[in-house]
C-alpha cells in the first residue's frame, strides 16, 4: 500500500490499532467502556459508544483480521471512490452495523460488541459491486469469485442470527457484519451510481 495513493485507508489502520491497543492495555473495563451496549445507548443516551466500538477489538487476532482485510481492499477502494467518499462509506457501514445490532438486541442490558467488523464489511462489499468476478481467497487459500462469497457471507450471517440464542452475549457479531454489508452495498451505489452498472456489465447483464 502506498500511504500517499491511500491516505485514509492507513490513517483507518493506525486508529484501529492504536485505540486497540489502548484498550487492551486496560484490560476489559477499558474495552466495555467503548463497547456498544445498546442497552445502555438508549437507557443512559450513551450515543459515543456508536462511534469508539468501531475502533476496539476483542482480542488481537480479531484486529488483525479486519486490517488485513482493510488492507487488502481498502487502497482498492479508496482509489475508485476517492477519499472524502470512502471515508463516507467505511463510517457509513459502520453506523449501519451499529444500528442493525442496536435493534437487533435494544432490549438486552447485558450484550455487548466491538471491531470494526461492520466497516470492513462495508468496504468488502463495495469492492464486490466493481469486482464481482474477483477471486478471493478463503482463509488465504480457497479460491472463490467475490460474488459467491457475498451470497455466502449473507446466508451465513442470516442463519447464525436466527440460531443465535436470545439471551446470547458472546459470539460474534453477525448482525453488524450484515448491517455494515448492506450499508456498503447502498452507500457505494448513492456514491458512485456507476457502480450498479459496472456490476452488471461485469456479469454480463
Amino acid at each position: 500500500m502506498d500511504p500517499t495513493q491511500s491516505p485514509v485507508t492507513l490513517l483507518l489502520l493506525l486508529a484501529n490499532v492504536l485505540v486497540s491497543v489502548y484498550a487492551f492495555q486496560g484490560g476489559e473495563l477499558r474495552v466495555d467502556r467503548f463497547a456498544l451496549r445498546p442497552w445502555r445507548v438508549l437507557r443512559r443516551r450513551e450515543y459515543y459508544r456508536l462511534f469508539t466500538a468501531g475502533f476496539v477489538h476483542a482480542s488481537g487476532s480479531h484486529l488483525l483480521f479486519n486490517m488485513i482485510t482493510l488492507f487488502f481492499f481498502g487502497p482498492w477502494l479508496e482509489a475508485a471512490l476517492g477519499p472524502v467518499r470512502f471515508l463516507v462509506l467505511y463510517f457509513g457501514s459502520d453506523l449501519a452495523a451499529q444500528g442493525l445490532t442496536l435493534f437487533m438486541h435494544r432490549a438486552n442490558p447485558r450484550y455487548a460488541a466491538v471491531g470494526a467488523s461492520g466497516a470492513i464489511s462495508g468496504v468488502l462489499f463495495g469492492f464486490c459491486l466493481y469486482e464481482p468476478l474477483r477471486l478471493l481467497y478463503l482463509f488465504f487459500a480457497i479460491p472463490i469469485p467475490a460474488l459467491l462469497f457475498a451470497v455466502g457471507f449473507v446466508a451465513i450471517s442470516i442463519y447464525a442470527m436466527r440460531s443465535r440464542a436470545p439471551d446470547q452475549v458472546g459470539g460474534l457479531a453477525h448482525e453488524a457484519h450484515l448491517g455494515g454489508a448492506a450499508g456498503g452495498v447502498l452507500l457505494t451505489m448513492l456514491l458512485d451510481p456507476r457502480a450498479l452498472w459496472i456490476f452488471l456489465a461485469q456479469l454480463g447483464i
